[in-house]
């Protein structure tokens, strides 16, 4: 893809979003409002789904395609020699990531909020190959089926009789975000490993407070440590951002800049 995506909002360094499933900015409006006092907010869309793309033909993404965009957005929008601040949430976490490992000289701090790097885990073959089922299943039964085990995956649990349903034509599925996050970006994200060993610009790995117990948040810890990263809990579950857009924009502002909309 050559062209690029993104908004722009607010006054203030830089915080560069990455946002999660299939890179739609969907919702995260409330959210980019609380911030825009404190940062200029640059929202990367990485397919373009928010810019007139949703319903376009969409290959099997790579985590370093939106990483590569990800800089590239940078260097469109950072001033010559700055350094941004990142916050990526799911799959936008792992593109995160990835940026961090590759172009850490534009960066001042990343936080990787959920990212689903299972691998990273002592049992990770077994998660990917679950977030590998949650694709197939996707594929031959539909988005309920698909959303019910994603669910028992993430609690940890058996998914029991999943629910019948119809799988989606291709049209329906180009212009639905989560069915092409289910096709295109669940394996592929799912599969990547972070190395391990200290980043060269401060990472803080974050999980949400209700993913206690839960796959994510034992990954997010884990990934702190390997990371020798900061871990902070914010929020909600692993759609915090959604949640509790205000909460969340406060507790990221508190993370990256010592302070907070509110005291």
């Amino acid at each position: 893809m050559t062209d690029l995506h993104y908004d722009i909002t607010g006054h203030g360094p830089l915080l560069l979003l990455l946002p999660g499933g299939a890179g739609h900015p969907m919702g995260l409006g409330p959210m980019t409002e609380s911030l825009a006092g404190h940062f200029t907010v640059v929202t990367y869309d990485p397919l373009g789904l928010a810019h007139g793309r949703l319903g376009e033909p969409v290959e099997d993404q790579r985590v370093q395609d939106w990483s590569d965009g990800a800089r590239r957005v940078l260097d469109a929008t950072l001033p010559e020699g700055g350094s941004a601040y990142v916050l990526g949430t799911s799959a936008g976490a792992i593109a995160a990531l990835d940026l961090l490992a590759r172009h850490a000289e534009r960066l001042r701090h990343v936080v990787a909020h959920e990212p689903p790097c299972v691998g990273v885990l002592p049992d990770g073959a077994r998660q990917q190959a679950a977030f590998r089922e949650v694709s197939e299943v996707y594929r031959a039964k539909g988005l309920a089926a698909a959303g019910a085990l994603m669910t028992a995956v993430l609690e940890e649990r058996a998914a029991g009789e999943l629910p019948e349903g119809q799988t989606l034509s291709r049209e329906e599925e180009l212009a639905t975000p989560m069915a092409l996050s289910l096709r295109h970006v669940i394996r592929p994200f799912t599969a990547y490993v972070p190395e391990a060993g200290p980043a060269q610009a401060r990472l803080t790995v974050a999980a949400g407070t209700d993913s206690r117990g839960q796959l994510l948040h034992r990954t997010a810890e884990f990934l702190a440590k390997t990371q020798q990263a900061d871990f902070v809990e914010f929020p909600g579950g692993h759609l915090g951002i959604l949640q509790h857009p205000v909460d969340f924009a406060d507790r990221l502002t508190r993370t990256l800049l010592g302070t907070g909309v509110r005291s």
